[in-house]
């Protein structure tokens, strides 16, 4: 889901734009650029901070989540390749009363988490990521999918485990909870200002890349299918009310607190996900003789690639890179909703979760990938292979693929879009809300002042293109995984436990299939 490494990898969005605007639109969008880019270009160029391997320039943040993901992966012996059973009968209620703490399901919880990931990064990042690193690229995303599940299990373990349970039953946890046990050896000081710097992170990040983009893009998605500028929405005015309309939509599900996003995300994930696999599969099926030489040039990509500058190395670092910046797997983020739920079990949680980077790597970005190329031949896809990121390897390239067998295709897309948008909206809002209340106080009055204020960036998002802003925001998430990862290998030992807790607990009975009519629902 993140923004601009997702789609550009790390170029500022929304600068031509402003530049083709006129009237006051144009000179607020100049003033913000101007004044913040420095100090984004300066965060970025620390965060983002790249080494040249292969001939290809990798920030070291990406090999610090994969790198993380391999680790856990062994540590714990492959336990998200050996638990699936497990954790579909969790998701489906199995183990889990209506009695147990917490606010929220097993599935409710993860449709909240997988709504804040699946996203513009799955429809514009896989294309970039096929197309600068070839079809081989998929297989290596796949693969980062695949380890970054149990980066997943382990965060969200940690997230359920060190929660708190407040009087009125609503819940804070995620890394607020347990960054501070995991640092207390260091001091108190190192403690608080490790999780001060992540709430503060993550507050930036949400207000404007997890919000303020995303509104944007769902009015410039309306606009493109509308008329263009020249369109009934290609006005100022209009863009105001589109900001408007959006942001009292998101408000209305934000003050029903997490049960209510997670009873719109439980229904909205799945029409989405439907939606978009759908499509996708609908051009396979229609080109599925093609499918054996789409695989077979995976495959192939992968470790014989062509044309790639890196060779096999080169290939290998985009899709590893794309995989961790589509799935958020170490970001910290996904802990926090999955903090919220229904159980007596932190274990539990963790094996929820590892299906996140499934359905949104291995699932979902391979779906739109497979499509890429097998509509290779129709697209410019081939042309662009190798030739680096431009505007025509991002969305533009996804909707050519879709188009070949579904003409229109782009009023589907938009409503895909406007359909990720919102749900990562309202995901977001929960997420920097328990960051906000971490920092300043858990009352009422503050809890809201700030959904209106995540609101009021709802509709600064659609009305004007924040360029440089959206970099800073970006660099903000990533800073997140290094205090978040370091957390997670402190308290690596006590994830541990809680496995052999589980296993016991299933073992002895004293952990039970819970009957139909006491499951949480």
């Amino acid at each position: 889901m993140p923004i601009t490494q997702t789609l550009f990898a790390g170029t500022s969005l929304g600068a031509a734009e402003a530049e083709e605007n006129s009237g006051w639109l144009a000179d607020l969008e100049s003033a913000i650029s101007s004044g913040f880019e420095p100090v984004a270009t300066a965060v970025a160029d620390v965060v983002f901070f790249t080494v040249p391997i292969a001939g290809v320039d990798v920030p070291l943040v990406a090999l610090w989540l994969v790198a993380a993901a391999f680790i856990f992966t062994v540590y714990f012996g492959g336990i998200q390749f050996r638990s699936f059973p497990t954790s579909m009968a969790l998701v489906r209620g199995k183990y889990s009363r209506a009695s147990d703490p917490g606010e929220v399901t097993h599935f409710q919880a993860l449709a909240s988490a997988v709504s804040g990931t699946v996203g513009l990064g799955n429809i514009a990042g896989v294309a970039v990521a096929v197309t600068v690193g070839g079809p081989g690229a998929t297989f290596w995303m796949v693969l980062a999918g695949l380890l970054g599940m149990c980066t997943k299990f382990v965060e969200c373990t940690l997230g359920v485990k060190y929660r708190e349970v407040h009087e009125d039953g609503t819940v804070t946890g995620g890394p607020f909870r347990y960054m501070p046990v995991a640092f207390e050896r260091f001091g108190s000081v190192v403690s608080k200002g490790a999780v001060g710097f992540f709430a503060v992170a993550l507050i930036l990040f949400g207000a404007l890349g997890g919000n303020a983009f995303q509104a944007n893009q769902t009015y410039s998605q309306a606009v493109e299918v509308t008329g263009g500028e020249s369109g009934f929405l290609g006005s100022d005015a209009a863009s105001l009310i589109f900001g408007l309309v959006l942001a009292a939509l998101v408000g209305i599900v934000i003050i029903g607190g997490v049960r209510s996003i997670a009873r719109v995300t439980s229904k909205l994930v799945p029409v989405m996900a439907v939606i978009y696999i759908a499509a996708c599969l609908l051009v396979i099926l229609i080109n599925v003789t093609e499918v054996p030489a789409a695989f077979g040039s995976i495959i192939s990509g992968a470790f014989n690639p062509e044309g790639i500058t890196g060779g096999v190395i080169g290939v290998l670092i985009i899709g590893f890179q794309r995989a961790a910046f589509s799935n958020e797997a170490g970001l910290g983020s996904a802990p926090i909703v999955h903090s919220a739920v229904k159980t007596k079990n932190p274990v539990s949680e963790g094996f929820v979760a590892l299906l996140e980077p499934f359905i949104d790597t291995v699932i979902v970005c391979t779906m739109t990938a497979l499509t890429i190329v097998i509509a290779a031949d129709a697209t410019d896809y081939n042309d662009l292979i190798g030739q680096g990121i431009s505007n025509d390897t991002g969305v533009v390239l996804t909707s050519q693929s879709f188009e070949t067998v579904l003409p229109g295709f782009e009023n589907v897309l938009a409503l895909a879009v406007a359909l990720f948008a919102f749900s990562t909206l309202i995901t977001w809002s929960y997420y920097t809300l328990r960051a906000w209340t971490t920092l300043v106080g858990k009352t009422k009055g503050r809890e809201n002042f700030f959904k209106a204020l995540f609101c009021f960036f709802t509709v600064v998002g659609a009305v004007v293109d924040l360029g440089s802003v959206l970099t800073f925001a970006d660099s903000m998430l990533f800073l997140c995984a290094i205090f978040n990862l370091l957390a997670c290998y402190l308290l690596l030992p006590k994830v541990k436990e809680e496995i052999v807790k589980w296993r016991q607990g299933i073992k002895d009975g004293s952990i039970a299939e819970v009957p139909v009519e006491e499951r949480a629902s």
